[in-house]
């Protein structure tokens, strides 16, 4: 077992493991440089932070009264009773003393015997026929409707959260602006309430279809437009301030930013000093002056609620949940006092990019978190969770510990900072049991000892590539999603025709000789297809072995069923259309495409030889309203 690297009392790894376990000593200097960034944390922090635990646990505290969620009051000694209500409480000493007090049930929720196969969707990329430029909701709808025709049990989206509503738009969904709330330019704006009363220039925002690229900036300037002058009718707007008033001081922040960022810019670091301040008397004056324009930001969030909901009725749609937010974006905004400043997320250098990675997300500097009573983390979760009963966390080894990247060096002069994990995971079980939502954890790449292990007791599934697994699929654990690629990765046909290797080269994201050995390592995961197959033949095979695999979930991608060439992302690329490229065929047309037939047979058939008798009949596991 590899020896684990010494922490200080700042949280910060004095040295890290690569992944061929070699150790890797941090500068001093970037040490000192971290412990500036994070502060000293209070001496008190454990006898002020939330305490974490499960029912029949022992406390740090022999005796307390409980302010229950529900209004009850308990008495606890030392422990808590078995039965002690699950959720978010308020403790007290007999000293006077206060903490908050979050109950778990430990293990995340998960449908008993329950298997499934589903599709994972890029939804900016599945236009249809009525889109505007970029798919959105209703062709979620449509998506939706064809897995459920075909017998899936999921659908996997890409993050849904919203950037600021300004030009330049932000393409990539792993850097929005915000965690809690999501991005009206999927909105299908003929469905929006009021809509039939204005009009919404409907040819030419179809006509942004016909475009090669998805251009954000031309479809949000077209939606906001027309969605403006719905909202300006008025119609609707009892449900919807209704709404509002229950939502609270979160969206108000979120709508107050929008309303600000449309005249100071997107970064609130560039705006006046004045209205850097969320609670300050400029930013409340600044409200009273621009009502509705505040209330426009706030609508936007209700009618894409409402088309959410109606987007994934019936079905377990697993959102995605990016590792971080834009430093300059609304959570940052709101929550700065709890986000480190002069520092960035990223990964250190690896076989696949010897300077290291930086994604440009500020993090939270984990003694503020604790002391913010974990607060932005649980908001950010349920946010994620909400309605659709399914969440991916992207990259989940981030829950244990972060890459931080001084902003005055490379990514390759970070270090690790720890994170409470154990409090974090089990707020992840709580909120999952909550929302009755599956947690799927990313866990890619190189996993440090005890990640996998604390997932699998906290209910947290893994994830398991075949471009990545060297062992056959049927030995992979049941206790995971099963895939084939992700949207960084090669598809299918672009590694079999060698167009993604072409890509690659054009973009210098490696050598020749490196190039060629990435794609023979990926090309040995498809044994026994022929050289002259097809691209959908070399897919069908892919799928194929994939369904053999035991995992609760099978996932395929759109891409890969339509043989598209062209991955969604390629990482280390400026250059590169990425986030932008459409699928070949509209959604209305999915159903009927060969292809997507093929992958969806071949998964249910691989899916039901582990099913019980019953759920072979026709039953499977799903969400309950």
């Amino acid at each position: 077992m590899t020896e684990q690297p010494t922490t200080d009392a700042w949280g910060i790894d004095a040295s890290w493991i690569d992944a061929l376990d070699t150790e890797h000593t941090i500068a001093p200097e970037t040490i000192d440089r971290l412990r500036q960034v994070i502060g000293r944390p209070p001496a008190d922090l454990l006898e002020t932070a939330p305490i974490v635990a499960r029912p029949g646990d022992a406390l740090e505290v022999d005796e307390a009264d409980v302010e229950c969620e529900d209004g009850q009051t308990r008495h606890v000694d030392g422990e808590l009773p078995e039965d002690f209500p699950l959720g978010y409480h308020r403790l007290r000493t007999p000293d006077g003393r206060e903490r908050r007090l979050i109950v778990s049930p430990g293990r995340c929720w998960l449908p008993e015997g329950w298997r499934g196969w589903g599709w994972a969707v890029q939804l900016y990329a599945t236009r249809g026929r009525d889109s505007w430029g970029i798919g959105d909701l209703g062709d979620l709808r449509t998506v939706r409707e064809l897995a459920q025709a075909q017998g899936a049990g999921f659908v996997l989206v890409n993050p849904l959260h919203a950037v600021a509503p300004t030009p330049e738009q932000e393409a990539s969904p792993y850097l929005p602006a915000t965690r809690r709330f999501r991005n009206p330019v999927y909105l299908r704006v003929a469905e929006v309430p009021g809509a039939e009363g204005v009009d919404l220039e409907a040819d030419a925002g179809r006509a942004l279809s016909d475009a090669e690229l998805i251009d954000r900036d031309a479809i949000w300037a077209h939606k906001r437009r027309v969605l403006r002058r719905v909202f300006d009718t008025g119609a609707d707007q009892g449900p919807f301030r209704e709404w509002w008033w229950h939502q609270g001081q979160p969206l108000m922040d979120w709508a107050t930013w929008c309303a600000l960022a449309d005249v100071h810019g997107p970064d609130w670091h560039t705006w006046p000093e004045e209205l850097r301040d969320p609670r300050g008397a400029a930013v409340a004056a600044f409200v009273t002056g621009n009502e509705s324009e505040v209330a426009f930001h706030a609508w936007l969030q209700y009618v894409v609620d409402l088309q959410l909901s109606a987007a994934t009725e019936g079905l377990t749609v697993i959102q995605d949940l990016p590792i971080g937010v834009s430093g300059g974006g609304a959570d940052a905004w709101a929550w700065q006092e709890v986000l480190a400043s002069g520092v960035s997320v990223g990964a250190p250098p690896d076989a696949f990019n010897s300077t290291g990675q930086d994604w440009g997300s500020p993090p939270l500097v984990p003694w503020r978190l604790q002391a913010a009573g974990y607060e932005p983390f649980i908001q950010s979760i349920r946010a994620t969770m909400a309605g659709a009963g399914g969440l991916r966390v992207d990259h989940v080894m981030g829950l244990f510990r972060l890459w931080w990247v001084p902003s005055d060096g490379s990514a390759a002069d970070g270090a690790y900072v720890r994170y409470p994990y154990e409090d974090l995971l089990d707020i992840v079980a709580l909120e999952s049991h909550r929302a009755q939502a599956i947690v799927v954890g990313e866990d890619l790449g190189t996993v440090e000892e005890g990640v996998r292990e604390a997932m699998a007791e906290h209910g947290i599934l893994s994830y398991r590539l075949l471009w990545f697994e060297d062992d056959e699929p049927a030995t992979w654990p049941t206790t995971a999603m099963a895939a084939v690629t992700t949207h960084d990765l090669p598809t299918v046909a672009g590694l079999w025709t060698g167009a993604d290797l072409t890509e690659q080269r054009e973009h210098g994201t490696g050598t020749d000789e490196e190039l060629e050995r990435g794609r023979d390592s990926l090309l040995a995961h498809l044994p026994g297809v022929p050289a002259g197959a097809s691209p959908a033949q070399a897919v069908e095979a892919a799928h194929r072995r994939l369904a053999t695999a035991p995992s609760v979930l099978l996932s395929a991608t759109l891409d890969d069923a339509l043989a598209e060439e062209r991955r969604p992302n390629m990482p280390g690329t400026t250059e590169r259309p990425n986030w932008q490229l459409p699928l070949s065929v509209p959604a209305e047309d999915l159903a009927g495409h060969p292809g997507v037939q093929t992958v969806a047979r071949v998964l249910a058939e691989g899916l039901a030889p582990h099913l019980p008798t019953e759920k072979r009949k026709g039953g499977r596991g799903k969400k309950k309203k």
